[in-house]
């Protein structure tokens, strides 16, 4: 069940949109403290994000930047801001869509099932078999990595944990996220399973001529990065 943040002040419009999107089996939730946004949206962790521009305390298109940051969930205005400019700024500064209000319960439905198609379904980046990040590229069909004119074969393992570095390119991934990648029932994973993977990533990225891409935070996790 897919987790929905309404941030809007307007007790109605958030009761009706809050009993609608509930029919269709979503968990919707509201902001108690308009003063804590933030704190809030880090104890729900959201799926998707509903957003209003106009609020207390706080104004909608910073809270988007923050959210952006802390989080992948798609996130769609929902604004009587109605103007082209103040919808091209939202979407420029991290929102997946923009819808005026007064607008239908139905048309909102239909932005958050495309939204969540795209951000956690058959549209999805984690559903590519093949994709590419900064000239690398993975194919999920024959475990091979390519970079220019170099190929490696990959383990299931390595292709597991290279594909999970890339999609957060700059950013920690923490061992016990990597753990969760390598998990299988048929398996024994730990820390050492990790390290070796880990090795393992580096030297097949080596082979093809990226040196020294994943680092370590200690004891934290991993990241990979084409800063020079």
């Amino acid at each position: 069940m897919y987790k929905i943040l309404v941030v809007e002040d307007d007790k109605k419009l958030y009761e009706f949109t809050k009993e609608y999107l509930e029919r269709y089996n979503y968990e919707v939730f509201g902001i108690e403290n308009f003063k804590k946004i933030e704190e809030e949206f880090e104890e729900v962790k959201p799926d998707i994000v509903l957003l209003d521009i106009n609020l207390p305390y706080y104004d909608g298109f910073n809270l988007c930047r923050i959210f952006r940051r802390k989080s992948k969930a798609p996130i769609i205005f929902m604004s009587a801001r109605s103007s082209e400019v103040e919808q091209i700024r939202g979407l420029e500064i991290g929102a997946d869509d923009y819808i005026t209000k007064p607008f239908s319960l139905e048309l909102l439905l239909a932005k958050v099932q495309a939204s969540i198609r795209r951000v956690y379904g058959e549209y999805s980046e984690e559903n590519l078999e093949i994709f590419s990040v900064n000239g690398i590229t993975i194919d999920k069909n024959t475990f091979k990595m390519t970079y220019g004119n170099k190929v490696v074969e990959l383990t299931k393992n390595e292709f597991k944990l290279i594909s999970k570095l890339l999609k957060n390119t700059e950013k920690v991934v923490t061992r016990e996220e990597l753990l969760e990648e390598l998990w299988d029932e048929s398996s024994f994973v730990d820390d050492n399973t990790l390290t070796v993977n880990v090795t393992r990533v580096k030297n097949k990225l080596s082979e093809i001529g990226i040196e020294n891409a994943v680092k370590n935070k200690r004891g934290v996790g991993y990241y990979i990065t084409f800063e020079k």
